[in-house]
């Protein structure tokens, strides 16, 4: 098809193929809305899940894939019995099936957590364009991915917000020109919080952000600054930058996204109203801009943009993390894995929400670092955190009865 650009000038417009990896989640969704939007745009051709078989359904009957997956075997079983217009496979195999599967163009990497890895590893492999909202993936194995996806000539578009922005303020230009990358963070719902009241924090209070709305386990990695924490490992390696070059500001208002400052001294940001469509979009169009997708910004009605160096003292999961990218190799993977587990301890109200950078920390002193080769290196490094991690959280249960 053609769109018009111009008042004499037409761009050819061409069907995008794309396959959403965690289409249940709210990355997920907000994409499918972009395609249901944008139909003579992007196709759906592959969905995968981890276990929510009724919206999958419903995703399926509207959309249509040629292949639907679910990560729960006995899920995808229950999927079978309905007779629906996809092929549906089961377990890792089938999320693999879905991330590689040769009609698809784009693969939209949204599995929470460290699932995501070795799905989003085979796409790159297949040489699909990676749309990458799961973090972690570059979190447990940047050194790896990104290597493989120079070799297979792979484009890695970020979808996070926050790297969405730095993607777009850089926008071509050489990584020589840029002084460093500042990332933006809502400070989560405890932002003005003293450290006393931390410990009493209920998983209900934790999950309520006040301004994103997202999965549980990024929303409490929000509420600990942890999720910005990855935010900075994952920049290093998305913009090959040291740790060294990537800064944090709280910016309550969620307006400016991230920053670029060049080393002539100018700093460059992008800014919209907080709503992950936007990025979503940018990643799924590129090199193009579709719209109308977010509404408009009216920085008269804003009010007041504010910035403040963060509190590493209250929020410790924010300096473990670049602890952990500082030194490297298996350590990251450590660090993910560890508040993996305990993030979920903490919303199965077996450890306190102070207890959390505790959990992460301890599980990272007891970590003997060694080299990531392989993905195999990583997995394993992840699986003896969790582990680890899941000792300390019993131990500290059993001794406060």
């Amino acid at each position: 098809s053609y769109r018009r650009t111009g008042a004499l000038s037409y761009v050819e417009v061409f069907l995008k193929n794309i396959s959403v990896l965690g289409s249940t989640g709210s990355i997920g969704k907000a994409t499918l809305e972009i395609v249901r939007r944008f139909p003579r745009r992007f196709k759906v051709v592959g969905l995968a899940a981890k276990n929510n078989i009724e919206l999958l359904t419903a995703q399926i009957r509207t959309f249509k894939p040629e292949i639907a997956a679910v990560h729960d075997e006995s899920a995808a079983r229950e999927l079978k019995k309905k007779n629906l217009p996809a092929e549906i496979v089961g377990g890792e195999k089938g999320l693999i099936e879905a991330a590689t599967l040769a009609q698809a163009e784009i693969v939209v990497s949204a599995i929470a957590g460290s699932a995501a890895l070795i799905p989003t590893y085979e796409a790159v492999k297949a040489g699909k364009t990676i749309a990458l909202a799961s973090k972690e993936t570059l979190v447990m194995a940047g050194s790896i991915i990104m290597a493989e996806a120079m070799k297979r000539k792979v484009r890695i578009i970020p979808v996070d917000s926050e790297h969405s922005a730095v993607f777009q303020c850089i926008n071509g230009r050489r990584m020589d020109e840029v002084s460093r990358i500042i990332l933006t963070a809502s400070g989560g719902p405890f932002l003005r919080e003293k450290s006393s009241g931390l410990r009493a924090v209920t998983p209900a209070q934790a999950l309520k952000h006040p301004n994103w709305e997202m999965g549980r386990k990024i929303t409490i990695d929000s509420a600990t600054l942890m999720n910005k924490g990855l935010e900075v490992i994952e920049a290093c390696w998305l913009f090959n930058v040291t740790p060294a070059k990537v800064d944090v500001l709280i910016h309550p208002q969620s307006i400016v996204h991230s920053m670029v400052e060049f080393i002539d001294g100018s700093v460059m940001a992008q800014m919209s109203v907080p709503d992950m469509k936007g990025p979503i979009c940018y990643a799924l169009s590129i090199p193009e801009r579709c719209g109308p997708v977010l509404p408009s910004l009216d920085l008269s009605e804003t009010g007041e943009l504010t910035f403040d160096k963060p509190d590493t003292k209250r929020f410790q999961c924010l300096a473990l993390a670049y602890s952990a990218i500082r030194t490297g190799k298996t350590m990251p993977s450590v660090l993910n894995a560890a508040n993996e587990v305990a993030v979920e301890a903490f919303l199965d109200r077996k450890i306190s929400f102070t207890e959390i950078p505790d959990i992460v920390l301890n599980t990272m002193k007891g970590h003997k670092v060694s080299a990531c080769r392989t993905i195999k290196d990583v997995v394993e490094a992840s699986d003896w955190a969790k582990r680890k991690a899941l000792q300390i959280v019993e131990s500290r249960r059993n001794r406060t009865g």
